[in-house]
């Protein structure tokens, strides 16, 4: 049975100065009619009648009709059920359910007026719930969030058992595939792998917890939750699966192992870089998507313009990668779009004249004109070895994909002062920090300040939605946590996205590069030589004219580009 809540206890609160009201029953009977006369949904000629802001209407309709209202913020803090109601059917009618940690179900409806909702509710519902109401739009956009996820997994997250299948061959990803194969392991395995590569996601993680297996993808830098089996064997025939579709030893389970597989999607061959690891409830597995085809598409005509980076740093990265020797280092962590830029460099001064020469691991852009060379430590072919012989090969230019040893960082150091422009990366916080890396490798300090030109420390920020971001005004702890007063704000911007079906609820959409420039000077070089303290290295920076990380992500919330929040997630507080 349903429970239908009266109004009391129900604190509406009024938005945008309008209290809410309840609705005639004239305006209700007159948009009854219009909506059978034009064919509409009745909640949407309502809405039009009223004219008044959605949370509004959502307010009134709730007093109106006795439900409580939940917003956007209030969804985003709840469970969804979509093992009670279906992904599909949800979209359907325009409602989500939701259980409590306690077992309480509750049932969102968008839409109050569709046609037999309520006799639909009480038969689909497994046990007493309760009804609340939402905006139709924001029951959109929630749903919005798990669509690309759903639409392949809804039917194989609460399988029943069924028989594995480790037939070992180039899977082809489709619905139409997903949906004719009779094994539910390999089903889920393969609509992972597809809801993965058309959400945009860079890495697909399965984790064996207690009580099953979680599946959640990192897009845009963030890992987001997708589903769970609750299931432990079923768990273990998925990283089965995987290690099969890898070629790694099914039987080991102590230890961890690396592998890669290949799928074929939409015509197209996607590369997957595996990671098995073993955990306290079984093994863990991590898989980096390496989608070379649709990479190299966005790399035709990739320029630095299209990274984000604001106009100093991109006149300071050209002047940069126009010298005719040296080294130029991007540094970040892992996924902060280093390789992007450094591609985004080389295309640029790539006019045909010069002979330029990489060697990475793995090659995850294709350029034309470019000699790529993959890493193969197993045979050998080792970043140092690689250079070695890449110098024998009369380059003008040189890209090392990553300088992660002693030997590697002298040889590249070598090649910059023999007349190579050098570019390569390193793993490091910031650009002062790189300084520390290369003393650490034991590079002598003066040949190595010799042939850097410049470091280029880079970190990727999301963006606010366009579509659904509002002025915002942060709290004071907010604030004070992010190093920030009233006083030094009051010219800021401060924008909040609260979600919407482009942005997929998440209120962000899109990530731009900001990033650190250290020129190297006579005075920055001398300092390093003396091994002076990196604190004296950065006011002589600031006088050279470098902006650190903080203070290009505080120019983003200032402009109302992203939020604070972002930006403390991204960069230290100063």
């Amino acid at each position: 049975m349903s429970a239908n809540p009266n109004t009391q206890g129900t604190q509406i609160p009024p938005a945008e100065g309008q209290p809410p009201h309840r609705i005639p029953s004239e305006i209700l009977q007159a948009a009854r009619a219009e909506a059978i006369r034009v064919r509409r949904r009745m909640v949407e000629v309502l809405e039009e009648k009223l004219n008044v802001p959605p949370p509004v209407f959502a307010a009134c309709l709730g007093l109106t009709l006795h439900y409580p209202v939940l917003s956007m913020e209030q969804m985003h803090k709840l469970k969804p059920a979509f093992d009670l109601l279906p992904f599909a059917v949800a979209q359907q009618k325009n409602c989500v359910a939701f259980r409590d940690d306690d077992g309480q179900l509750r049932l969102v409806a968008g839409d109050p007026f569709l046609h037999g909702l309520s006799a639909w509710a009480e038969d689909v519902m497994p046990g007493p719930f309760v009804w609340y109401l939402a905006h139709s739009a924001d029951v959109a956009a929630y749903l919005a969030r798990f669509e690309e996820s759903m639409r392949a997994m809804e039917n194989v997250l609460t399988l029943e058992k069924g028989d594995d299948s480790t037939a070992l061959h180039l899977e082809d990803l489709s619905l139409k595939s997903i949906s004719e194969d009779t094994s539910p392991v390999v089903r889920l395995v393969n609509s992972t792998l597809y809801d993965a590569l058309k959400t945009g996601a860079s890495d697909i993680h399965l984790e064996t917890l207690a009580n099953g297996l979680a599946i959640k993808y990192r897009i845009d830098g963030v890992l987001s939750h997708i589903g769970s089996v609750p299931r432990l064997d079923f768990s273990e025939q998925v990283i089965s699966r995987i290690k099969v579709m890898s070629e790694l030893d099914i039987a080991e389970r102590r230890v961890p192992q690396d592998g890669r597989f290949k799928v074929s999607m939409g015509g197209r061959e996607v590369d997957f870089r595996v990671s098995i690891m073993p955990s306290i409830f079984g093994e863990d597995a991590v898989l980096r998507i390496l989608d070379k085809q649709a990479l190299s598409d966005q790399v035709k005509g990739l320029r630095l313009d299209f990274l984000g980076l604001d106009a100093q740093s991109m006149r300071e990265m050209r002047k940069l990668s126009n010298e005719p020797y040296g080294m130029v280092l991007v540094t970040g962590p892992t996924g902060s779009g280093k390789t992007t830029t450094l591609y985004a460099a080389i295309t640029e001064i790539n006019h045909g004249q010069d002979k330029i020469i990489t060697i990475e691991d793995p090659v995850e852009y294709q350029l034309p004109g470019v000699l790529q060379i993959p890493v193969n430590e197993k045979k050998g072919l080792t970043f140092a070895r690689g250079l070695r012989s890449i110098l024998r090969h009369d380059p003008d230019k040189i890209m090392v994909g990553e300088i992660r040893d002693p030997e590697t960082a002298q040889i590249a150091v070598q090649a910059a002062l023999t007349g190579h422009l050098v570019f390569t990366t390193v793993h490091a916080n910031n650009v002062f920090d790189v300084i520390g890396r290369f003393m650490h490798m034991g590079v002598d300090p003066y040949s190595f300040v010799s042939a850097l030109n410049g470091v280029l420390a880079q970190r990727l920020v999301r963006i606010s939605c366009p579509h659904c971001s509002v002025p915002d005004t942060p709290d004071d702890q907010l604030l004070a946590d992010s190093g920030l007063t009233r006083d030094n704000t009051k010219d800021f911007n401060f924008r909040i996205s609260n979600g919407c079906g482009q942005c997929r609820g998440s209120g962000y959409k899109g990530r731009k590069a900001i990033s650190e420039i250290l020129n190297l000077n006579d005075e920055i070089r001398e300092l390093i030589v003396a091994r002076e303290p990196i604190r004296k290295i950065k006011d002589a920076a600031q006088r050279n004219g470098t902006r650190f990380l903080r203070e290009a992500a505080l120019a983003l919330v200032a402009n109302g580009e992203t939020t604070l929040q972002e930006i403390n997630r991204v960069t230290f507080v100063a």
